[in-house]
């Protein structure tokens, strides 16, 4: 038998073993996948794809919810409040956690198992922080693939953390059924800051630390958004979006949110919208992945690696226009 092919029947058994550790929900094939789809070296792409085809009937069963806002609005507290109670029920919960990564040295912080001792330390649950890298909006590239390895394990609560920033609640959003926008007691000015587009994808706002002296103004500020929320057009004809009230720290309020989840679920689901979004956001996933695909396909072209240095440079010093040298390196790549 030829090398390459020992390399591929090799490869395709330890494939088969971790799909089958994965769907006996064992956490170390669970991270020996996750990591292996994480990949980016090209040469784990093809035996990413296979573990993904084998796992994909066996995910979907979930409850996918995306969780974000502002900086000290306590989303690692509630996330671990919401992940106790739900375990305590008998779900299994997993959390993917997406950190800041360092623009100049690429590093990540990573802290999350630390901010959420409790949860981490639950054997139905799985916290996976994972580094955002240089990808729009401060979401992991493969943070799709990796809410379908854990459906495939067992975990029926995916939770998805976002930083908070930028483009990247848009972006959660579009990859989860639930999205949840945490903010902070206050009112006024801290209720202009909000933006429109956040509010307009979020399936339910929450005002966290509403205790003790913070009470009456989170009631206050929960009116306000129920206010605010009446001026923008629904998303949806069979669901209202809920100001909800909670305190993390207290577990106070957590029931009720889950609560609310459910009944959006329950909503959706007999409406078909749902479904629907499932299959859109899969589509939308396809052209994505495959945008990304084509772009690692053109710089990786050796046409265009030896010229992107040189066209780069003319564009910074105004030799050339962009438009000019992007046609100028499609043209390197059509020569083969």
């Amino acid at each position: 038998m030829p090398w390459w092919l020992t390399f591929q029947v090799l490869t395709l058994i330890k494939i088969h073993d971790i799909v089958e550790g994965v769907k006996s929900g064992r956490l170390r094939a669970l991270a020996k996948a996750i990591t292996l789809i994480e990949s980016r070296n090209i040469d784990h792409s093809v035996a990413a794809t296979t573990l993904l085809d084998e796992l994909l009937p066996a995910s979907g069963k979930s409850i996918r919810i995306g969780i974000s806002g502002v900086p000290g609005a306590g989303k690692s507290t509630f996330i671990e409040a919401l992940g106790l109670h739900l375990i305590a029920r008998g779900h299994k919960v997993a959390v993917l956690a997406v950190d800041p990564s360092s623009q100049l040295s690429g590093g990540s912080i990573l802290g999350d198992k630390t901010r959420m001792e409790h949860l981490s330390r639950e054997a139905n649950a799985f916290i996976r922080p994972s580094p955002s890298g240089d990808t729009l909006g401060g979401v992991a590239r493969k943070t799709r693939e990796t809410m379908l390895i854990c459906e495939a394990a067992g975990y029926d609560v995916i939770i998805v953390e976002t930083v908070g920033v930028g483009q990247s609640e848009i972006t959660v959003a579009s990859m989860v059924d639930f999205f949840l926008l945490l903010q902070l007691p206050g009112a006024g000015d801290e209720l202009q800051g909000i933006k429109k587009g956040v509010m307009e994808i979020a399936d339910a706002i929450l005002i966290n630390k509403a205790e003790g002296d913070n009470r009456p103004r989170a009631e206050l500020a929960r009116q306000q958004y129920v206010n605010a929320l009446h001026l923008l057009k629904p998303r949806s004809a069979n669901w209202q979006v809920p100001a909800m009230l909670c305190s993390a720290l207290h577990n106070e309020g957590i029931d009720e949110v889950w609560q609310n989840i459910m009944g959006y679920r329950e909503a959706m689901k007999k409406s078909g919208e749902f479904d629907e979004k499932r299959r859109l956001q899969a589509t939308d996933w396809m052209w994505t992945l495959l945008m990304d695909d084509l772009k690692d396909l053109f710089l990786r072209d050796k046409n265009v690696e030896a010229l992107v240095g040189q066209v780069q440079q003319a564009v910074a010093t105004g030799a050339t226009t962009p438009g000019a040298a992007s046609r100028r390196l499609l043209e390197a790549f059509k020569r083969h």
